[in-house]
Parts: structure tokens; sequence; C-alpha cells
């Protein structure tokens, strides 16, 4: 609300009153003004708008098959790998900045789109330890009566598993969207030329050390917000859904 009431406020106004005074008079102007050529806002959007479809994408598709082989299939080393990998949770993001960066720079990758999304294109630890939780409640009778039907490996995972976790699904994917859309430092180390500016870095690009153009900010951040809330308020009931099956 806080970020609304200053976003529709004129620059003298904000300086002139408390934070907290309601906007008179209501201007779109600090809207107008990130779309023009000055500071063109339209393509941080469409940046971080592709990096979030193809980090979704990329990270629910992988996750779901690598939960649901370590959930439902049998192979050697299943639980060796698998708490392997999960252990990968206990290493800190920030220690991974320098080699990724240093890797992605000697491939050329650096102000690339490839270099925004490939560290991140494959399923992440917690999201496969989610779903495989909730993959492994699935009562195991209806994944036989699929088998007895001739339902194959992938054809039980896409009629059986998926449908039954809907609400689980639901939640990874606003999980999933939330962190990559309000991903800062990656996108500030790996893509700092302008053309390559997520949202959230071009945002911060509003500010500088001497002068802060508060306005803009939080026209920035309300725009930054809106699809957030919009994809939170669409799937509100899929995760009310997710929260009992958890307490249940």
């Amino acid at each position: 609300m806080f970020s609304v009431m200053t976003a529709l406020k004129a620059p003298e106004q904000f300086t002139t009153t408390v934070p907290l005074s309601l906007p008179d008079p209501v201007t779109a102007g600090n809207f107008t003004t990130l779309f023009t050529d000055t500071y063109d806002f339209v393509v941080p959007i469409a940046v971080t708008a592709q990096m979030v479809l193809v980090l979704v994408a990329g990270q629910l598709v992988s996750s779901v098959l690598a939960a649901y082989a370590f959930g439902t299939l049998r192979f050697p080393g299943r639980e060796v790998i698998f708490w392997t990998y999960l252990a990968t949770l206990m290493i800190p993001a920030v220690v991974t900045m320098i080699p990724l960066y240093s890797m992605l720079t000697a491939a050329g990758l650096r102000n690339t789109f490839a270099g925004l999304v490939v560290p991140f294109l494959l399923g992440s630890p917690y999201a496969i330890f989610l779903l495989r939780e909730n993959f492994r409640s699935t009562p195991a009778e209806l994944l036989d009566a699929a088998t007895i039907d001739g339902a194959g490996v992938l054809r039980r995972l896409w009629y059986v598993m998926l449908p039954m976790n809907r609400p689980i699904l639901a939640t990874l994917l606003l999980i999933t969207v939330v962190t990559q859309w309000n991903s800062f430092i990656w996108p500030s180390i790996i893509a700092p030329a302008p053309e390559w500016n997520v949202i959230t870095v071009a945002t911060a690009s509003l500010q500088s050390q001497y002068a802060g153009n508060w306005t803009l900010v939080m026209a920035a951040t309300t725009i930054a917000l809106a699809p957030l809330v919009v994809l939170f308020l669409v799937f509100q009931r899929q995760i009310t859904r997710s929260i009992g099956i958890g307490l249940r």
C-alpha cells in the first residue's frame, strides 16, 4: 500500500509531506515516465518475464521427473543419490557465485540470456524433496491399478500422480515464480548491461548514492509486485488445499 501511495504522488509532494499522506493530486506521471526512452522499463519487464517462464518450465519439469523417480521407482543407489543431492541445500548460494561467474564468463555467457537461466534451469533440491514426499503419499493401489491397465511409467505420472498432486504443484509454481521474479544478486553479477537488466536490477538503478528517485522507485516496485499479487489470487485456493494436505 505504501508503494502504491508513493507511486501516485508527484515528486514535489513526496519531498514536502509526510510519507503516509494520501496523494493529492493523484498522478500517473511516475508510471508513464518509466516507459519513456530515458528509462525504457519495457525491456526489464520483458527480460524478467522471459527468464521466469524458462526457469519455471525447466525447474518444474525436471523436479517432477526427478521426484517421481526418487519417490516411486526402484534403482540401485536411489537413497544415496537422493540424500546426497538434498545435502547440497546446506551449501550457501553465495559460495557458488564466484565459481559460476568464472565458468559462465569463460564460456562467453556474460551479458546473455543464457547466463541468466543456465545455472538454475534444473530442479532445486527443495522442490524435488517437496514433490517426492507428496508422491510417496499417493496410494500404491492406484499405481498398481494403472499398471494393470497397461499404463507405463510416464502415463502413471501424467494420469495419476500429477492430477492427485495439483495443490502442491500450484504451490511450487508460485514459490518458483516469486523466487525467480525477485532474483537480484545473480542477474546483477552476470548481466549488468542495461539491455539484460531484470526488473529488480532496473529498479535498484533508479537510485544513486546522492539522489533517490523514490516516487519512480515505488512506481517500479508497484509494477514488479502486481504480477505476483495476481498470481497469488489465482492460485489461492490450491495453496490453501496444499496447506490442508500438509496438516493432515
